[in-house]
């Protein structure tokens, strides 16, 4: 009968044991959640847009006569000096319009000298009453009709002769050729408009972006500011730049309003080049060695009921953000604190009981971070 009862006892024990035993029957699992350290570090808030390179000073170079391209001096990237010469058009036809026009300046020179002797003796003879006032007015227009003739053939070979200059066609500035229009033996006609045939950029070590804003940013954007970007060809690299000024004049497109926003850029490597995608962000604010909590621990809520309530800061009792995290009994507990500027993963602490190098919890375990339980799901606004 003892050994029964001793038997009976030592069942019961372990039944008991095992089910207080982690993983037993009786045994509840609690939530897992996941952490994140709180760190110390800049943050920046700033708007993003995306952009082109071009030069900063870029020329059209055409030819103000018409002719035949004979030479082409210059070619894709070709370095120039301004008044080098990029291209020769044939000057025959100015050539001998150079000389028509010397061949009727000669004439008109002629025919003045002759008309200022006809003026000198119909003078003499209207002085001796041999010629009639009428006369000597009709030789004194005529000498005047002479020496305006003269200035007329003057001038036309004076603009002959800068036709047969322009068949010669220069740089207008130190500069590199980014396009070029024509070849060897084009015919170029300049009779109703310039017609362009090369581009060249001033200066490749300086350049600019063009980045379009949306009007709900731009009242942020103000000359002045600092610009980081990328661009495709060097994914791990970050560049920097300035806004130079912000085009009043706005694009609308489907009814959206953007502006355009011109940003400086130094390019002393020339790596960047004319028509690369620049991804923008303008900094509007920065904050240097602040307490930086991550976003998704800002909009973290857990199930009613499961934390400790909050104390809200002592430096502001408005417009306060609430984290989680676990106590020494693993039991979740508010905090509350004031944010800042956020870069959309972190976000400035400006006041609460919270420290850099304490842990948050940003989620549940198979869950997304950030994640709210059903029963608290709202909107979480990050930042104040």
């Amino acid at each position: 009968m003892g050994k029964i009862l001793l038997v009976s006892t030592l069942i019961a024990a372990t039944g008991l044991g095992y089910a207080n035993w982690p993983g037993g029957v009786g045994w509840t699992k609690g939530p897992s959640y996941k952490t994140a350290v709180v760190s110390k570090g800049d943050v920046t808030l700033s708007v993003a847009a995306n952009g082109a390179l071009s030069p900063r000073r870029v020329f059209t170079v055409g030819a103000k006569v018409s002719g035949t391209v004979r030479e082409l001096c210059v070619d894709y990237n070709s370095r120039v000096e301004a008044g080098q010469v990029l291209l020769i058009l044939d000057d025959a036809l100015s050539r001998a319009q150079v000389a028509h026009s010397a061949a009727a300046l000669v004439g008109a020179e002629a025919e003045l000298a002759r008309a200022k002797v006809d003026e000198n003796r119909v003078r003499a003879l209207a002085v001796q009453a041999f010629a009639s006032v009428a006369e000597l007015d009709q030789a004194v227009q005529t000498r005047r009709a002479a020496a305006a003739g003269v200035e007329r053939a003057h001038a036309q070979l004076q603009k002959d002769r800068v036709d047969l200059a322009d068949t010669v066609i220069r740089a207008p500035a130190d500069g590199i050729v980014l396009d070029r229009f024509v070849e060897i033996g084009q015919t170029v006609a300049a009779k109703f408009q310039t017609p362009t045939l090369l581009t060249i950029a001033e200066d490749l070590t300086k350049m600019r972006i063009d980045a379009n804003f949306a009007e709900s940013e731009i009242g942020a954007v103000k000359p002045g500011q600092s610009v980081s970007f990328s661009v495709d060809a060097f994914p791990e690299r970050e560049f920097t730049g300035e806004v130079a000024q912000i085009r009043l004049n706005p694009s609308v497109d489907q009814n959206v309003v953007t502006y355009d926003v011109v940003i400086w850029v130094d390019n002393p490597e020339r790596i960047l080049f004319p028509g690369m995608t620049a991804y923008v962000n303008v900094t509007l604010q920065e904050s240097r060695a602040a307490v930086l909590v991550p976003n998704a621990a800002l909009r973290f809520r857990p199930d009613a009921g499961s934390a400790v309530p909050a104390r809200r800061p002592e430096k502001s009792a408005d417009s306060a953000s609430r984290v989680y995290v676990l106590d020494s009994a693993g039991q979740l507990r508010a905090v509350e604190v004031k944010t800042g500027i956020t870069d959309n993963r972190n976000s400035e602490v400006l006041a609460g009981a919270l420290q850099a190098g304490d842990t948050v919890v940003t989620g549940k375990v198979g869950e997304p971070d950030g994640y709210a339980g059903a029963s608290q799901r709202r909107a979480v606004k990050v930042g104040s």
